[in-house]
């Protein structure tokens, strides 16, 4: 594990939570019903994030390093159309043109 890694990556988790609940409007509407998510909104965002930090152009292999080598602070990592489809279809981020 890299320390400053885990501090970034922690970090940054805590300031998108935190922001995210002091602006609910940047959050992505949800239903009332259905399946809750099990990878919250922080944690998806955290997760692009890292991805374009750590200068992975390729979700395939970014979710492989990921399974390797986050899952101490992601419990639950989707496969690649679990992690691709939320992030294209919630998230006002612009596609990373590295």
């Amino acid at each position: 594990m890299n320390p400053d890694l885990d501090t970034l990556a922690t970090r940054l988790y805590v300031t998108i939570d935190d922001l995210l609940i002091e602006h609910p409007e940047w959050a992505p509407e949800r239903p009332l019903v259905g399946i809750a998510p099990k990878l919250t909104d922080a944690e998806l965002l955290t997760l692009a994030v890292i991805q374009a930090l750590l200068g992975f152009t390729s979700e395939a292999r970014f979710i492989r390093h990921a399974h390797t080598h986050l899952t101490r602070w992601f419990p639950y990592l989707p496969n690649r159309p679990g992690y691709n489809k939320p992030s294209l279809t919630r998230w006002w981020l612009p596609p990373c043109r590295c």
